[in-house]
């Protein structure tokens, strides 16, 4: 009896362990890649392919057409991240940025994985929850109020490929909020949800398994997040929840202003450095919203220009060597034609005066011709 009571205490606390909290301490991960457009690219599956969200790709380059980017156009990847202001325990979500980070490896950089959230009025809510429940093969209830809007819903739906959940679901300690898969992967990265996070299906298969029951969910709204990276003090802004449906919808940037507690975060972060936070720079990201960390402050100089800014002088770099290029073509043509002319002149210079026949007589023969009247 004592060797089963034993074993039932032991069981049970092998099997609910107390989550660690992931001691990665570097403030960001992964790189920001550029990309060399073809003719057949859209962001949005341009986005799909590449673990991003189509208003992320889109704010990260707004200059360009997002059905058709143009042959040999450089676009932005934003794949680098600073770590939102949040415990490093479980999985983290950043509404403004649309995307998860999963904390799963100790001293290791998280999953990250571009979501879907609440669309306008259906809000995504922010604050602390854990994981409750797991589904493979998840059934669709529709709410009343969904039902409400459109009497044509079922009352369920079950596994399959018209099922809005996807293959996987898991369920938050906040009744009626999940992540799930989707069966219409496009909507990822943008605000279209009643409120759920929903993931592309890939993505979601790849998280499943990984994510226990108990999981820690911290969810957050930092459209401006601030780290390290190497010397530099580092700000990444993203669009927050209106822009990112202006950005969305036309492509359009509408400023906003950094609000105090972002500049104490700021502040906060620069530690004894603060003197030399390059404050233009910080309102610069803030105006333009990229969403990919840009150094406001390098402990060595003055802080690096952007990614942006860089692709921009590369560009006319290329261009300038581009109108040269040109330039000297059409002055060898120009030389190759008056070359052409040139010798066509000395040609003509050259050739024999032709002969004038004024009169010729012919020693041995008179005609005379008389004319009748």
């Amino acid at each position: 009896m004592k060797l089963i009571i034993a074993f039932l205490i032991g069981s049970f606390l092998y099997s609910a362990p107390a989550h660690a909290v992931n001691k990665y301490s570097k403030d960001f991960f992964g790189e920001n890649i550029v990309h060399n457009a073809v003719f057949e690219d859209t962001l949005i599956h341009l986005a799909r392919r590449n673990g991003m969200g189509f208003v992320e790709l889109r704010a990260a380059n707004p200059t360009l057409d997002p059905w058709i980017p143009g042959k040999d156009e450089n676009i932005i990847f934003p794949k680098q991240h600073l770590l939102p202001d949040a415990p490093r325990d479980g999985l983290v979500i950043n509404l403004a940025e649309m995307r998860v980070f999963y904390f799963k490896e100790q001293n290791e950089a998280p999953l990250t994985f571009p979501i879907s959230i609440g669309r306008e009025g259906l809000q995504t809510p922010t604050g602390s929850t854990k994981i409750v429940r797991k589904k493979d093969g998840p059934t669709w209830r529709p709410t009343k109020r969904m039902r409400d809007e459109d009497p044509s819903l079922p009352v369920s739906v079950p596994p399959g490929p018209q099922n809005p959940l996807g293959t996987h679901a898991l369920y938050l300690g906040w009744p009626q909020y999940l992540m799930h898969g989707t069966n219409k992967p496009y909507g990822i990265g943008r605000r279209v949800s009643s409120g759920c996070m929903r993931m592309y299906p890939e993505d979601i298969k790849e998280l499943f398994p990984q994510v226990p029951v108990g999981t820690p969910v911290t969810v957050v709204d930092q459209p401006v997040k601030v780290g390290w990276i190497g010397e530099g003090l580092h700000i990444e802004v993203s669009p927050n929840q209106d822009q990112s449906l202006i950005i969305e919808e036309n492509g359009d940037v509408k400023p906003f202003e950094i609000t105090q507690e972002d500049k104490q975060r700021i502040i906060r972060k620069a530690g004894a450095h603060t003197d030399k936070i390059d404050w233009g720079a910080v309102n610069k990201a803030v105006q333009e919203y990229r969403g990919y960390p840009v150094e406001i402050m390098n402990l060595k100089g003055a802080p690096k220009p952007s990614l942006e800014a860089v692709l921009n002088e590369k560009k006319q770099q290329a261009d300038t060597i581009k109108a040269q290029a040109e330039a000297k073509a059409e002055l060898e043509a120009a030389k190759v034609e008056a070359q052409k002319a040139t010798i066509y002149e000395q040609a003509q210079t050259a050739l024999p005066e032709p002969a004038v026949i004024t009169n010729i007589a012919h020693p041995k023969t008179t005609v005379n011709i008389k004319f009748n009247d």
